[in-house]
């Protein structure tokens, strides 16, 4: 989830862990804890473009790094507040639920997380975006309400474990409202008699109105879009998947660890410039039925027999449009 949201959660946390005894400053340190495992992206500066996109949601993000690390910045945190009414065991356990409940919110979105480091195991359920107003607002309005109040007032107790409640609460309905649209996404493809061998159902942008779905056929991939507004068929458009284009690039170790990331969900088009990898997962950067831009795609080039991948650059304007063709598209087809 997007930092404000993780800020959000990691505060509440850290509240009902430690607020009774240290009041604000546990929603601060808990605020912190919810911010260290997306630290992982100063890789990008680091490492090449492939290893940066595989460390991201990676060890930082596992059960291993929150049992590893809590200790330690428990520590830390109690020497800094040696005055304060709580133990280096209080601090720790603050740290370590901080850092738990963090990627485990992230397992929800499309990007998913390896919560079981090093288990090659990623958790996606893609049943929220990375950005969710419905999710994080009330959070954060009732933790607001929180902090006004005094650190023993029962009226502090409540108003979190409201936020806590009721943000939890929408992300068990969003689980359900995927269901719904998967349904009819396998039932439209049905009507359609659309032979298929896999489907992947997301949410778009900002929102659990309108959903999205991959659609894996023999040589392309559909792509569809389900608003539960909608009175008409849904529209599928086909995309090539162009995967003997790779050719020998197919035998790179960034190209097997590109596909690896991309789950499969993968296709290749040849533009002036190069070769492009276009990972399908994130879908495309506008709505538009005629968009051929993906939100991810990575350019591969040769250069003195060594394989570069660059992640092709986003623009603002593109995001402005895909906003205001995802508002009209919301309200139905």
């Amino acid at each position: 989830m997007d930092s404000l949201t993780q800020i959000v959660l990691g505060a509440a946390v850290g509240e009902a862990v430690l607020g009774r005894k240290v009041g604000n400053k546990a929603m601060l340190y808990g605020a912190i804890a919810g911010t260290i495992p997306d630290l992982d992206i100063v890789a990008k500066y680091f490492t090449d473009t492939v290893t940066a996109i595989e460390l991201h949601r990676g060890i930082s993000h596992s059960i291993f790094f929150a049992i590893l690390m809590s200790p330690l910045f428990g520590w830390l945190v109690w020497k800094i507040n040696s005055k304060a009414n709580a133990t280096w065991s209080d601090w720790s356990w603050l740290f370590f639920w901080g850092l738990f409940t963090h990627p485990i919110l992230d397992a929800f979105t499309t990007w998913g997380t390896q919560l079981f480091w090093p288990i090659d195991l990623r958790l996606a359920f893609q049943n929220i975006f990375v950005i969710d107003p419905l999710y994080t607002l009330p959070f954060l309005f009732f933790l607001i309400l929180t902090s006004f109040q005094q650190r023993t007032s029962a009226k502090r107790r409540r108003y979190n474990r409201l936020g806590l409640i009721i943000s939890s609460s929408y992300l068990v309905l969003t689980m359900v409202l995927k269901g719904v649209a998967h349904r009819s996404f396998t039932n439209s493809l049905e009507a359609q008699g659309i032979a298929y061998t896999d489907i992947d159902v997301r949410p778009t942008p900002l929102n659990t109105i309108l959903w999205t779905a991959n659609i894996d056929t023999e040589d392309a991939y559909l792509i569809g879009n389900y608003s539960f507004f909608d009175t008409k068929e849904i529209d599928f458009e086909a995309y090539p998947k162009n995967h003997q284009f790779l050719g020998d690039l197919k035998n790179e170790d960034k190209v097997k660890r590109l596909i690896a990331i991309s789950e499969g969900w993968y296709t290749i088009y040849k533009r002036e410039g190069g070769l492009y990898f276009n990972d399908l997962r994130f879908g495309l950067i506008s709505l538009d039925p005629k968009e051929t831009e993906f939100t991810f795609s990575y350019l591969l080039l040769k250069n003195d027999g060594k394989l570069m991948v660059e992640e092709t650059p986003k623009f603002r304007k593109d995001a402005e449009r895909l906003l205001s063709l995802l508002w009209d598209r919301v309200w139905g087809n």
